[in-house]
């Protein structure tokens, strides 16, 4: 929403606007960005930065198309793996998972009670799968992430619930997103439709910062509290990817040191967008 001259400043002085900081507003954009660094070490992204980011974006999006187009049972997570590696160096891109802190290929694919960060291999999906696939792709410098859970096949009434509730809470998610909220506004309504679902939220593993590096500040719980945590404002770019599951939330990593599952074998489903917070509310640079 636009601020008129003569509505009130939205620094809450009391003031008109056109006395107070719409002569200040480039400075006031300054001040937060040296702020949220000091305070956050958030930096905050330019138009030229979002439009960057936005580009990667667009390659992962075409990603998960070809995989979605690809995938089915009886082919194996590694020809997953070589689509999106092929598919992104064809681009002239880099597929940021490879080699990131050891880690051996160029997405994640995780079925069923693999909550996340699964190695592609020989293991061949069957019917009934979910399959969740990962991608993050650095185009000009510039990374954007986004993943998602596809059914294979017949899928059973339990795993078409909690491939369709991470998604909603998902959508729940970036409902909260805008100026002057909060992440803990992110991470309630997340909470909320979830367990009132009769499922749980994975604690260990959050969205984050994202855009100039893989891994940035903040981290984006999927679990909170509302007005908690740190104030949203513009420039700010990030990831919202709940990790939900059907049984308990507790996890175990496998021998891998990769690959995290439920520790009751529950199944669980993953959506994720990397998204903007603009002056009206959030755009996202992954759509879905």
């Amino acid at each position: 929403m636009k601020i008129g001259r003569n509505d009130p400043c939205p620094c809450g002085s009391g003031l008109k606007y056109k006395k107070c900081c719409m002569r200040k507003t480039s400075k006031r954009e300054t001040n937060l960005q040296d702020l949220y660094y000091t305070k956050h070490r958030i930096r905050l992204k330019e138009d030229k930065d979002i439009q960057g980011i936005r580009t990667a974006g667009d390659l992962v999006m075409q990603t998960l198309g070809l995989v979605q187009g690809h995938i089915r049972a009886g082919i194996s997570t590694e020809s997953i793996n070589s689509l999106v590696h092929d598919f992104t160096l064809k681009h002239n891109a880099v597929p940021a998972p490879l080699n990131y802190n050891g880690f051996p290929k160029s997405v994640c694919v995780s079925i069923n009670e693999e909550i996340c960060h699964g190695i592609p291999g020989p293991r061949i999906i069957e019917e009934g799968d979910i399959v969740n696939v990962d991608v993050t792709s650095i185009v000009n410098g510039y990374y954007a992430d986004a993943n998602q859970t596809f059914l294979v096949g017949q899928a059973t009434e339990e795993a078409r619930k909690i491939v369709n509730v991470a998604l909603e809470c998902l959508r729940r998610g970036l409902e909260q997103i805008g100026p002057g909220k909060t992440l803990g506004d992110i991470g309630w309504a997340i909470q909320d439709y979830a367990e009132g679902r009769g499922c749980s939220v994975v604690r260990e593993m959050v969205g984050h910062g994202v855009g100039f590096d893989f891994h940035e500040p903040p981290q984006v719980p999927h679990f909170g509290k509302k007005g908690e945590g740190i104030e949203l404002i513009p420039g700010m770019v990030f990831t919202v990817e709940p990790m939900i599951n059907l049984g308990g939330r507790e996890l175990k990593i496998l021998e891998d040191k990769w690959t995290a599952v439920t520790k009751d074998r529950s199944l669980s489903a993953q959506f994720e967008q990397t998204v903007v917070v603009t002056p009206e509310g959030y755009e996202s640079l992954t759509p879905f």
